[in-house]
């Protein structure tokens, strides 16, 4: 994990900026321009405090609550499970590990739970909120592999797929994902 090959440029000051006039444009409607920015920038402002206050926020306690539960999910404690998919949980859970002084023998792995359809996940933790790179992925041989293939290359009855990185799979059945849950814990290694 180094710097990015890629940045991502469309930061609030660019977006606001966007609705200056281009060197090679008329600056005849600099106020219209003004006030398109205005109110971008109201809009912007007002999602961004919906969503930390309606649902960021609200979730910290569905991560407090499913690190409470944790050793009742798996015996090794390493497992969140989310009663819904959609929480927005990595910066959450990152802080309340470093808040319990959990070291990293006792890290999280993984976090389950289902998405809109009503099928499971298991979604790997990464190292860093913003890293692409796992703690503990899921294992090698899945990766890239669905359905019937990957029941028969996991031997698990259900499996829908795992991303090619191994970052995240799925599985019908509740059943399924602790199955893969199990396997992956065995045979991948920590990052």
């Amino acid at each position: 994990d180094g710097p990015g090959r890629y940045t991502i440029n469309t930061n609030f000051s660019r977006r606001i900026g966007s609705f200056n006039p281009a060197w090679n444009e008329s600056d005849d409607d600099v106020d219209e321009r003004f006030h398109k920015a205005m109110e971008a920038a109201d809009s912007e402002f007002k999602d961004k405090v919906k969503y930390y206050t309606g649902s960021w926020w609200p979730a910290r306690k569905v991560v407090e609550k499913a690190m409470e539960d944790r050793f009742n999910v798996h015996s090794s404690g390493r497992v969140l499970l989310l009663e819904q998919g959609g929480v927005p949980w990595k910066e959450h859970l990152f802080q309340l590990e470093q808040e319990q002084g959990l070291e990293e023998k006792e890290c999280i792995y993984y976090v389950i739970y289902t998405d809109q359809a009503g099928k499971w996940r298991i979604q790997c933790v990464p190292i860093r909120p913003d890293s692409f790179e796992n703690r503990l992925g899921l294992p090698a041989a899945w990766r890239g592999v669905r359905d019937a293939d990957l029941e028969s290359v996991s031997g698990i009855k259900g499996a829908i797929f795992v991303h090619a990185s191994g970052f995240i799979g799925g599985s019908q059945t509740k059943e399924g994902i602790m199955q893969m849950l199990d396997v992956s814990l065995k045979q991948a290694k920590p990052v």
